[in-house]
């Protein structure tokens, strides 16, 4: 089951989606420094008779471990600072022209930004002080060169680009992009 699939079963089962839960949590003083996951799984069983992978989905959508009650915007943010900020414009650059195929939703962690059309993955974006990596979910798809197996790296994509200059989002990866978007 996709991370998604859990978020939209716990909707239907509770009406409530994760940013409900973060102002829940948030009344009852749940986000706050020291707060153990065992508390917020024990909270999320008793008032919403939620098991604990659904109770854990929700965990991590608060951000409990780290960033806690950060919203989207500011996690996405988080994802590049200190020597990872000179790949938010082409980040930036990236959701643009990825946006021009239709709707774009992000969904980020603490160590990456899953892109999404409505509530089906198609790529991811993580950044680090020397490169930025494109996943991309395109199953069938011939690996190439430049287009690698992701193996180990993201089970939750196929592929991996490792752009290491700002210049190679280009065409081909764009093009990637494109095909994985249409398929989800």
């Amino acid at each position: 089951m996709s991370f998604q699939a859990y978020l939209d079963t716990i909707k239907a089962k509770t009406g409530k989606t994760p940013d409900d839960f973060r102002a829940l949590a948030a009344e009852k003083g749940l986000l706050e420094p020291g707060v153990k996951t065992g508390q917020l799984v024990a909270w999320l069983k008793d008032d919403f008779d939620l098991g604990r992978g659904h109770a854990m989905a929700i965990v991590a959508a608060l951000g409990q471990a780290k960033g806690s009650g950060q919203s989207s915007e500011e996690k996405v943010g988080a994802q590049f600072d200190g020597r990872k900020a000179p790949w938010r414009a082409t980040f930036d650059k990236l959701l643009s022209r990825v946006e021009a195929f239709g709707p774009v939703a992000l969904a980020p962690t603490n160590s990456y930004i899953s892109l999404l059309k409505g509530t089906k993955k198609f790529g991811i974006v993580q950044a680090s002080a020397d490169r930025l990596d494109v996943g991309i979910k395109l199953p069938g798809a011939k690996a190439t060169e430049r287009f690698e197996p992701a193996g180990a790296w993201n089970s939750m994509v196929t592929h991996r680009v490792r752009l290491t200059g700002h210049g190679e989002l280009d065409a081909e990866v764009l093009d990637w992009l494109r095909r994985a978007y249409e398929a989800a």
